[in-house]
């Protein structure tokens, strides 16, 4: 009996140790100074991963144990790493034709502008549009926005149209207004406005829908352009180390292109896409439903996008009193409330995401309003999502009153720090000192009890993560200086930015579960840079590059 008692002793303990065998992994990375973004472990050493998800997380030592035979094992050499970085809201095609076209960031002065453009116009052909982007005129003296006498100066026979920075105001000469058909006589369009000078002629400004009239006559970009914009877009970001761009607008022709170059093997990003509303596509989106996933997880689409007020810069942001610097105006709504709500209230029932650009404090206000009606409207029970994590993209001046509704309402705040640290050269101007009570109040929100996911919003900024970083903890612009009335009490400590682009864009995407920390069972996206942004001096943290890119497991950008 004894011997018999021995015999299955023995095959138990067997039986235990080939069961607590730990299976080797595709690939291991050691000896990282690694931030997971999670509060149950938020420091290690290493990370194994096996079929493009985390199975260990820890110290070097215990991370041997999944290495073996064939184990790629990568040394970080003490580098940090970040769960894969998320910019909550990026225009990849955007920012795909910045690279294209005439880019025109960081023109100094009207001249500078005004040399670039005559470089592209001296290459055109005869009658040849000449489109571009980038101009702000708040950096220049006087701070001024050009005319069409400007352009005519530099092009009296090609037609010209250049978007401001923002994308909400662009300015065209006098052949393009010509083309549009455009003069005294012109009446600006609903949610936009052809401006004009004292003798009542088109100065060329167009702002938000009235650059309309002047698109429509531009020859579209063929296919073969779109896609090269495409992956532009995708090879700038991962060599940035975004492994998750979230795309705020567009349209099905959108989706079918980036589901055809996934299918081809060409993009390695993941994306969360939006199309724009109200329109055919959010119609479509509607009626089709959701596309959640695909791709292993690197295509989502689930979101309508509305475009509800113009920008501060171009002061087509819908506020609640006049502007400081211009008292005629308080801006425009670009939508009519009243069409909004069908919408809203049917994408509740069909459980679609809705995400809305407000950037005045009216706009804002007047969005929390539709969105308060339609929860009321259609209760949770209702509904296919009962929490539907509604957005609000920028949501850059809001009225003090208005900043708790966010959280009582259950509505998400997606900002980007880029913008603050831009916006403070004119914001006071365009606001008054009051005003900034309520502006770009990242902490604010964050004590009401919400999250903020941070985004860049490029092209309109320049799209780079140590940037945004750098705005969210310094809340001063690059060369560290901060305005009067900027509330440096509104920044945010380094774990909230890191979450700020890791974690809570995933929460804001409904993808927590499986990504936004570094934790077992969660997709292989890594971040890998060359300083430890959590503890260097902040002007340090622009000048900290991404080493290597890692999404799936797979290391997609390795910086040589």
């Amino acid at each position: 009996m004894k011997t018999f008692t021995l015999a299955l002793l023995l095959v138990a303990l067997s039986l235990i140790s080939i069961n607590s065998k730990v299976e080797t992994a595709d690939i291991v990375f050691e000896n990282g100074n690694i931030y997971t973004a999670s509060d149950a472990q938020p420091h290690a050493e290493a990370i194994a991963v096996k079929g493009g998800r985390i199975v260990f997380v820890g110290s070097n030592a215990d991370a041997k144990k999944f290495e073996g035979a064939g184990v790629r094992v990568v040394d970080l050499k003490g580098h940090t790493v970040l769960p894969g970085m998320t910019d909550a809201h990026y225009h990849l095609i955007g920012v795909g034709f910045r690279e294209m076209t005439l880019n025109l960031e960081g023109t100094a002065s009207l001249e500078d502008f005004l040399t670039k453009v005559k470089a592209r116009v001296d290459q055109a052909k005869p009658g040849e549009w000449v489109t571009g982007r980038g101009w702000i005129e708040t950096f220049w003296k006087p701070p001024v926005f050009p005319t069409r006498q400007d352009l005519d100066r530099v092009s009296p026979a090609n037609p010209v149209f250049l978007r401001r920075a923002d994308g909400h105001g662009a300015v065209a000469n006098s052949a393009a207004l010509k083309i549009a058909g455009i003069d005294r006589n012109t009446p600006s369009p609903f949610g936009g406005e052809i401006s004009k000078d004292k003798s009542g002629e088109p100065n060329g400004m167009l702002l938000d829908n009235a650059q309309a009239l002047v698109t429509k006559h531009i020859p579209p970009p063929t296919a073969e352009d779109t896609e090269r914009a495409v992956l532009l877009g995708v090879e700038r970001s991962i060599r940035l180390g975004w492994c998750e761009i979230q795309d705020p607008g567009g349209s099905y022709d959108d989706v079918a292109l980036y589901k055809k170059l996934y299918q081809e093997g060409k993009i390695k990003l993941r994306i969360y896409k939006a199309v724009y509303g109200p329109t055919k596509d959010s119609a479509r989106l509607l009626k089709e439903g959701t596309s959640v996933g695909n791709f292993d997880n690197r295509f989502t689409l689930r979101t309508i996008k509305v475009v509800f007020d113009g920008a501060l810069g171009s002061r087509g942001a819908a506020l609640l009193e006049p502007y400081s610097d211009k008292p005629d105006t308080s801006g425009f709504l670009t939508q009519k409330p009243e069409e909004l709500l069908p919408m809203f209230e049917e994408a509740l029932r069909r459980g679609i995401q809705v995400q809305t650009h407000a950037i005045g404090d009216r706009a804002n206000r007047i969005i929390l309003d539709l969105y308060e009606q339609a929860f009321k409207a259609v209760p949770p029970d209702q509904r296919k999502i009962p929490n539907p994590r509604w957005r609000v993209e920028h949501a850059q001046i809001v009225n003090p009153t208005d900043l708790p509704r966010f959280a009582k309402l259950g509505v998400i705040p997606s900002m980007q720090p880029s913008h603050a640290i831009g916006d403070l050269h004119f914001a006071t101007a365009r606001l008054g000192i009051k005003r900034l009570e309520g502006a770009y109040a990242w902490q604010s929100f964050i004590k009401s009890g919400v999250i903020v996911p941070g985004g860049s919003d490029a092209p309109v900024e320049r799209g780079e993560p140590m940037i945004e970083f750098y705005a969210a903890v310094a809340r001063k612009d690059m060369k560290g200086f901060s305005g009067e009335g900027w509330h440096p009490e509104e920044r945010v400590s380094r774990e909230q930015a890191l979450k700020m682009f890791t974690l809570w864009p995933a929460m804001a995407a409904f993808e927590e579960k499986i990504k936004g920390s570094i934790e077992v069972g969660k997709l292989a996206d890594l971040t890998v840079l060359s300083a430890d942004i959590l503890k260097i001096p902040e002007m340090d943290i622009l000048k900290t590059e991404c080493l290597m890119t890692v999404i799936g497991g797979e290391i997609v950008y390795e910086k040589r």
